[in-house]
């Protein structure tokens, strides 16, 4: 495959109290983050390949900026309890194809959080906010490959090591948009119909055909 999952996202309370259910449930908790200008912050969760964000807006002035207003962010997070979808899928060049076509049709995000030079690639679907947000990242790598000064622990007691399948469902699935449709067809991801929005991670090809459900307080199910 030239892409692959680098991360994904999903809406929570501000602060990400719900990150105390995946500690109660084995993992350990990496360093959490912060998006300055874009008025979102981050508590996050580490496997050799990908990780698992948990993403709150606390500047809605600054996520509802001109800088912002176009990811829609603020409109995601503040509708996850309705019809936006909370989830957010992030993919990166798989090794050996940094060179490849973009895997979806993009607009070039500059946040004021990244370097100079360096900007996003958002999938031109984000204002569609019944599906997740999309979004690609050039110069990303798997956390196992991290500098030695952003190294974060992967090992976790629950014993999970990397994603190997990303599910999402939703009430919306009979129209995607072109973008949505694209990463699908790319074996990013698979979508189906439910009826609530529901982000389900496989683990380790789930060889222990074992499942964790961390519904209603996060819509998120593990299978390993």
């Amino acid at each position: 495959m030239a892409f692959e999952i680098d991360h994904v996202f999903i809406c929570t309370e501000v602060g990400g109290p719900e990150a105390e259910y995946l500690k109660s449930f084995g993992l350990t908790e990496g360093k959490p983050n912060t998006h300055p200008g874009q008025g979102t912050a981050c508590r996050r969760f580490f496997f050799a390949n990908a990780y698992l964000e948990l993403l709150w807006v606390q500047s809605p002035i600054e996520a509802q900026s001109q800088q912002s207003c176009r990811t829609r962010l603020w409109e995601r997070w503040s509708g996850r309890k309705g019809g936006a979808c909370p989830f957010g899928i992030c993919v990166r060049p798989a090794a050996g194809h940094q060179r490849c076509e973009f895997p979806f049709a993009i607009w070039d995000y500059r946040p004021s959080y990244m370097p100079p030079g360096v900007s996003l690639g958002i999938a031109k679907s984000s204002e569609t906010i019944t599906e997740p947000f999309l979004c690609y990242l050039q110069s990303a790598q798997r956390p196992d490959g991290y500098a030695t000064d952003r190294q974060q622990p992967l090992r976790n007691a629950a014993g999970l090591r990397e994603i190997t399948r990303v599910r999402m469902m939703s009430p919306k699935v009979q129209r995607l948009s072109p973008e949505f449709q694209a990463a699908v067809d790319a074996k990013l991801l698979d979508s189906d119909f439910g009826e609530r929005h529901c982000l389900e991670l496989g683990f380790d090809r789930e060889k222990q055909e074992r499942i964790a459900d961390f519904r209603p307080d996060l819509p998120l199910v593990f299978r390993w």
